[in-house]
């Protein structure tokens, strides 16, 4: 007795199909009985995998996927109501019809045992060859129609990935662009439209707050003489290392932005003193001035030293009674920041 189950197919024909054909495991200890049915089944479009026991058909169960099993009952081993049952308990052959076909079913009730073992339809001996060809051609369409309908779900599937993909890709992409036309290329800091759209939510929210708002404009002394000697890579080096710098320094509440060449400003919320306010523009102030170990070509290492001149408007106190509170704002800090400026430089005036 061979170890294990023998394929065999139906024609060349077949096999040169692109798609597998069907395959269908016949189960049975009498060799002539294997013959018979291979026979019958010559013609059924379906590749026959023979078993002699009922180990070999559940070996064989694991090595392949079966459109149909048939099965007898009667086996020395372990016979065919028990293999049916332990078919039924793996998920991969739950799903798998199981024709018995067998002399045994003389009575209704030996059907019904038969059923309640797994089994979709039986088949009595001797076999009637129109009956067989019958039924397998049901079970061998369905399984047929269950495989295409697993491809085309495949492929749905597929492509369904694909459009999630390129939507995240697309997605992705566009908060790129956002972000980019929100920040500062250089020093990767919110930009001048993206700091006026939170100066905007920052005074909205102390109205409901009845909090303070500070406004700190910065303008960086010493910076033009750095960038005209030691040429404009190592003064965009410089602004991203001061950026750095006025990050570290504030809160998570707060936002720092460029505006433009050297100049910054920082909007400052969740305060409620002014002294609060203050206290962080000489902290930043303080931060700025501090020296640099810029590196200014060639691998050249050159300490510069630089300042900051902070102007500080408070809201609501410098733009009470303006049309337009944000533009007054801003507007009292570049006054305060130019005193700033004027009386000395490196060092923070807060608006009159």
């Amino acid at each position: 007795m061979p170890d294990h189950p023998t394929p065999s197919t139906s024609s060349a024909a077949d096999t040169a199909q692109e798609t597998p054909l069907p395959k269908i495991l016949v189960v049975d200890d009498t060799p002539a009985n294997l013959v018979a049915m291979r026979r019958l089944l010559a013609r059924s479009g379906a590749e026959i995998i023979e078993a002699r026991s009922g180990n070999e058909a559940l070996a064989a169960c694991l090595d392949h996927e079966f459109a149909l099993i048939l099965l007898d009952v009667q086996m020395p081993d372990i016979d065919g109501f028990e293999v049916a049952s332990l078919l039924a308990e793996e998920a991969s052959t739950a799903q798998t019809p199981i024709i018995f076909v067998t002399a045994a079913f003389a009575d209704d009730m030996n059907r019904l045992r038969g059923y309640s073992f797994g089994a979709v339809d039986y088949i009595a001996k001797p076999i009637n060859d129109v009956i067989l060809q019958s039924k397998v051609r049901v079970f061998l369409d369905l399984y047929r129609g269950k495989r295409q309908l697993r491809k085309l779900v495949a492929e749905l599937d597929a492509r369904n990935q694909l459009l999630e993909a390129e939507i995240i890709e697309r997605k992705r992409a566009e908060e790129m662009v956002l972000y980019r036309a929100t920040h500062d290329a250089l020093t990767d800091l919110p930009n001048r439209a993206l700091f006026m759209d939170r100066m905007d939510h920052a005074l909205a929210r102390a109205d409901r707050s009845r909090q303070l708002v500070g406004l700190l404009y910065i303008d960086i002394d010493g910076f033009k003489p750095v960038n005209d000697r030691y040429g404009h890579p190592a003064g965009d080096r410089l602004l991203q290392r001061i950026a750095g710098r006025m990050r570290q320094a504030i809160r998570r509440s707060d936002t720092v932005a460029r505006l433009g060449g050297d100049e910054f400003a920082v909007i400052v919320e969740d305060v409620n003193t002014a002294e609060q306010i203050v206290d962080l523009a000489n902290l930043i102030c303080e931060a700025v001035k501090q020296p640099y170990e810029l590196e200014i070509g060639g691998g050249e290492q050159q300490i510069v030293s630089i300042g900051a001149s902070l102007g500080v408007a408070l809201f609501p106190e410098h733009c009470r009674g303006m049309p337009d509170r944000r533009e007054a704002l801003i507007r009292a800090a570049d006054t305060a920041m130019y005193t700033a400026k004027k009386s000395g430089k490196n060092r923070v005036v807060l608006a009159g």
